[in-house]
């Protein structure tokens, strides 16, 4: 199966293609650099408009006094419940500081307290202070500045922006050797051309999108994902989406749709209390960390209030943070444009799909199921997030799982493939349907799952699907990814009968220990799913 698209105008050729230029991306760019190999870094919008500036948290590194990487594993293992691959989260965790130092000496800037030292702060489900954040609230937009930096400094690294990613293409023994693109501008490269490579690395980020509530940017319609299971690799764990429990609710219902101004659990680590409409704390006595449980506790018990009482929000108490101006200032801004003065006033929060704990599944080298591909960041499944992620671990695994794809790669790479002409069928959905999808997922297979609401999602999605387009476009390409992508979640959902993590079902409340297990799905030239189960051992 590919994309419907027209026949590539252009050809450009590197030694290694990335495609994405958040975090994980740009790392890995930069350190395919340091092994001097030429780098094609592919972007769908500007090249900082990815999710990674949107981070507000920070990074999750053991670097402060009392703190080891064993106590960093023990919190991700906890939040991951039961599902962490533990040798992934070993790399994660031990790797990590070192990664951060790297950070640092290509010029990301942290905070600092008053002694000098960086500023480490908590998180939910992070027992000790361990947090970086820079400008308050604005960490990934430092880390997005910096390494932004390093790649303009570097010739070797070749920028192609507002480009969309199409299909991988294949020689004659299923390797990959590059991508078509299409590329909305002037001059040689517009429209749809093809990318050669030695090495194809997809870091393109998440798939909120799928969702009609989101934290996620526009451009996070999950394209890399949708373009590794059409080359026919693996995905695992996409029914673990995690929802972040407090993204600002607006109280208009064009405000409801799209991307959602997020209110970091850094507010809450700050000592930000969550109440329900009668002025009540709830979530103590329902975690021993009560608001700083893992993310998944926090969304649960808010779903369960707004539920119980017929109301679409609860309340973020954040009036007695006396610098949350200096603290917060991306948040601040975003609720007073919305009418809220967090400084004396309650801050409406509901729970919107925030991150894909699942994804190509990769080994710790960075490596999919099919040669020549890679994978790195959201768009990965390394087993690091279990079935919820820990706070703070995205942009770290990020810095750690791009260097060691670099490494790999560097290792041994092949000479350039020659493409082979593809004659499977071609698809391409008609963009009308989004909203239709996007609300679907939001009701069916949200934060609440059942087997009956799982089966009419999967239906909703099967009508929808028969509606086809033959225009070719960007806003067609997305859409046929986001059908890809909520089937695949849908159809994991639905067979894994128990509640675990950020997989929430109401017929099926509890854990179960027969499902320490991660579904595989796959994705046939004949347009046929196949699924499997590998055994986590933790």
């Amino acid at each position: 199966m590919k994309l419907l698209a027209a026949n590539p105008g252009w050809t450009v050729q590197a030694d290694v293609i990335v495609i994405g230029s958040g975090v994980a991306g740009l790392t890995t760019a930069l350190n395919l650099r340091a092994a001097n190999l030429s780098v094609l870094l592919v972007t769908k919008a500007n090249i900082d408009e990815g999710s990674t500036k949107w981070a507000q948290g920070g990074i999750a590194a053991a670097l402060g006094p009392g703190d080891s990487p064993d106590q960093h594993k023990s919190d991700t293992l906890i939040a991951g419940a039961g599902l962490c691959d533990a040798e992934a989260v070993n790399v994660l965790v031990t790797q990590g500081p070192e990664a951060v130092r790297k950070l640092i000496a290509r010029g990301a800037v942290f905070d600092k307290s008053d002694s000098g030292e960086i500023d480490l702060t908590r998180e939910g489900g992070h027992h000790r202070n361990r947090i970086l954040h820079a400008g308050g609230d604005a960490t990934g937009a430092e880390v997005s500045r910096a390494l932004l930096a390093a790649v303009n400094d570097d010739h070797g690294i070749e920028v192609i922006e507002h480009a969309l990613v199409i299909d991988a293409l294949q020689d004659a023994s299923g390797r990959v050797c590059g991508v078509t693109v299409h590329v909305i501008g002037e001059g040689s490269r517009d429209g749809v051309g093809q990318a050669l490579a030695r090495a194809v690395v997809i870091a393109t980020g998440g798939l909120g999108q799928v969702y009609s509530q989101t934290t996620n940017p526009s451009v996070s319609t999950g394209d890399g994902v949708a373009m590794a299971l059409r080359a026919g690799a693996e995905v695992a764990d996409v029914e673990f989406i995690q929802f972040h429990p407090t993204v600002l609710w607006r109280d208009n219902p064009a405000g409801q749709e799209g991307q959602q101004p997020l209110i970091s659990e850094a507010v809450r680590g700050e000592g930000a209390l969550l109440l329900n409409h009668k002025g009540e704390r709830f979530m103590v006595g329902k975690h021993e960390l009560a608001e700083l449980a893992p993310r998944d506790i926090v969304a649960k018990e808010i779903f369960n209030q707004m539920k119980g009482a017929n109301v679409p929000h609860m309340w973020l108490d954040a009036t007695h943070i006396h610098d949350f101006v200096e603290r917060f200032p991306t948040i601040f801004q975003s609720c007073i444009d919305n009418g809220i003065d967090p400084r004396v006033q309650l801050i409406p929060v509901a729970p919107a799909s925030h991150y894909a704990s699942g994804g190509v599944l990769v080994d710790l080298h960075g490596r999919t199921s099919v040669p020549g591909l890679y994978a790195c960041g959201e768009t990965a499944c390394t087993g690091a997030h279990g079935a919820n992620r820990l706070a703070s671990n995205s942009l770290l695994e990020g810095l750690v799982f791009g260097a060691a794809i670099a490494e790999d790669i560097a290792r041994e790479l092949p000479a350039q493939g020659t493409p082979v002409q593809r004659s499977e069928e071609s698809l391409l959905i008609d963009p009308a349907i989004r909203l239709s999808l996007q609300l679907s997922m939001t009701e069916g297979a949200g934060v609440l799952r059942s087997e009956a609401s799982l089966k009419e999602t999967l239906a909703q999605l099967e009508q929808l699907g028969k509606r086809r387009s033959t225009q070719p476009c960007i806003e067609a390409w997305e859409v046929s990814n986001l059908y890809l992508l909520a089937v695949a979640i849908v159809r994991s959902a639905l067979l894994r009968t128990e509640s675990r993590g950020s997989h929430w079902r109401s017929d099926y409340p509890d854990t179960s220990p027969t499902w320490k297990k991660r579904i595989v799905q796959k994705f046939g030239v004949d347009a046929q799913w196949s699924t499997s189960e590998i055994e986590v051992k933790n």
